[in-house]
């Protein structure tokens, strides 16, 4: 247990059965009554985020939120499994957990995955991630009016605009955030 006072970005709390990351925080001390923290909170399954306001000096529940670095071995059906770089455990995480990480996850990549009372809840992949363009079509010059972008696919399946000097077998690094193209690796 903690009290409001004790909240930073990023700390992990159990409310009402749910756990919700602080995205932010502001302790307001105004001139007449008491002083409160205002919090912006976002859920760490669903990513809702929301307002929440406390009472300075209110305690709430802290949860134990273990992130590991994991490297990412296979995809087994629907899961896909990751090893723990020091126990060298290995656990399965569901596609619904992984979500858009999936689109630029590749073999033995290392990603940071948050693990709350034995169960995966998020995994965070870094900011940026070469992967090789496996197929699209050949740029024509002249062939625009703005821009020069063409979709190519990735390794790993996924789409993405990038631009026409580009060609099958590049590698390019990718924005795992957003899915925009970077540059060339």
């Amino acid at each position: 247990m903690a009290t409001t006072n004790d909240l930073k970005n990023g700390i992990t709390l159990n409310l009402d059965g749910q756990l919700w990351n602080v995205v932010e925080f502001q302790h307001v001390k105004p001139g007449k009554g008491g002083a409160f923290v205002r919090t912006k909170l976002k859920n760490v399954l669903s990513g809702k985020v929301v307002d929440r306001t406390f009472n300075a000096g209110v305690k709430v529940d802290v949860a134990t939120v273990d992130k590991r670095e994991m490297q990412y071995l296979y995809r087994e059906g629907d899961d896909f499994v990751f090893m723990d770089t020091e126990t060298y455990d290995q656990i399965p995480v569901s596609r619904e957990t992984v979500g858009s990480a999936a689109n630029y996850l590749l073999e033995n990549m290392t990603a940071t995955v948050a693990v709350h009372e034995g169960n995966p809840l998020y995994v965070d992949l870094p900011a940026a991630v070469e992967i090789e363009v496996t197929q699209t079509d050949p740029g024509v010059q002249g062939d625009r009016s703005t821009g020069g972008t063409k979709p190519a696919t990735l390794a790993t399946g996924a789409q993405i605009q990038v631009p026409l000097f580009i060609l099958s077998g590049h590698r390019v690094k990718v924005d795992t955030r957003d899915g925009s193209y970077l540059g060339r690796a």
